[in-house]
């Protein structure tokens, strides 16, 4: 049972793992809580159905299944991302130096913008992902088990979380994201665009999204337009847990949040699967505000 529970926390961390590094990246640079990040998360699902069904209609990668998969994420992944360096450039650019409530009402219009749109334009009703990989179940034990799509949701998350800390560690682009994090104006005068470096976490932080949105249709096997709720507020939770603003700290936020909803949906009641990540939101903000790996600062006087 305990072995069971393990293995859906982290098929569930890994995917609140790859949203919460989209919130952590953006307010990393910017201070800003992006809130229509979760609609990204939902785009980014409605965005592998339809590279699905294209792919199949042209009868590309048949007899392939995990090529057409792939194709599909990485599809997702690029339309995700420039849906979000256009949420940017039109959302949030033009309030960059406004006050600190201004980009946070704008958010909140994008995200219901997204949600309506696609409810509008596609269906309010749940919309089949289509069944792509064959699935297979491995014994782990006496008790537990594995399913074949459960072992590709983290590795292809532990892959996508492993390729940005090493972005970010070792290239240029990566050390320029860090720079303008500490202090985007003396990055500027170092030559570094830092409008650019913008535009790139968060094509970086909404293809993360659409990635989790496509792995999240996979295991639950449907998309809606309102889907993205409930997971953005969850991995919202685990950028907070982990450290908002600390890349690791997100990532570990998000494995956390899921294994401790996984045992107590197991050994507590599965009714109550979505407060859990409330309560620890609460408890984090009362006793640890700064977060696992997060530090804090002292206000100057």
């Amino acid at each position: 049972m305990l072995f069971q529970q393990l293995i859906n926390g982290l098929t569930l961390g890994s995917i609140y793992a790859l949203i919460a590094l989209g919130y952590t990246l953006v307010y990393g640079i910017l201070l800003l809580i992006n809130f229509a990040h979760s609609e990204i998360f939902m785009m980014g699902a409605y965005f592998g159905v339809f590279s699905l069904m294209i792919f199949e209609k042209l009868h590309i990668f048949q007899g392939a299944p995990f090529m057409l998969v792939a194709c599909a994420l990485a599809a997702s992944m690029i339309c995700t991302g420039l849906l979000g360096v256009i949420v940017e450039f039109a959302a949030y650019r033009p309030l960059r130096n406004a006050p600190r409530l201004a980009p946070l009402i704008s958010a909140i219009g994008v995200s219901i913008f997204l949600q309506n749109f696609m409810m509008i334009v596609v269906s309010p009703e749940s919309k089949t992902f289509p069944d792509t990989i064959p699935l297979h179940v491995y014994k782990l034990g006496g008790t537990a088990s594995i399913s074949s799509l459960q072992v590709i949701i983290i590795v292809v998350s532990v892959a996508l979380m492993a390729a940005l800390h090493l972005f970010i560690k070792y290239t240029k682009m990566g050390k320029a994201m860090r720079a303008t994090s500490q202090d985007a104006e003396t990055a500027k005068l170092m030559g570094i665009n830092v409008n650019m470096v913008i535009s790139l976490t968060f094509f970086i932080g909404a293809a993360l999204g659409g990635a989790a949105g496509v792995l999240n249709g996979m295991y639950y096997g449907s998309v809606k337009y309102n889907m993205g709720f409930i997971p953005g507020i969850k991995a919202f939770t685990a950028a907070v847990l982990g450290g908002i603003g600390d890349v690791r700290g997100a990532m570990i936020g998000g494995f956390v949040l899921g294994i401790l909803e996984s045992l107590g949906a197991g050994y507590v009641s599965s009714a109550y699967k979505d407060v859990f990540a409330f309560v620890i939101l609460i408890l984090v903000l009362v006793f640890r505000p700064q977060g696992l790996l997060g530090r804090k600062i002292s206000n100057k006087v």
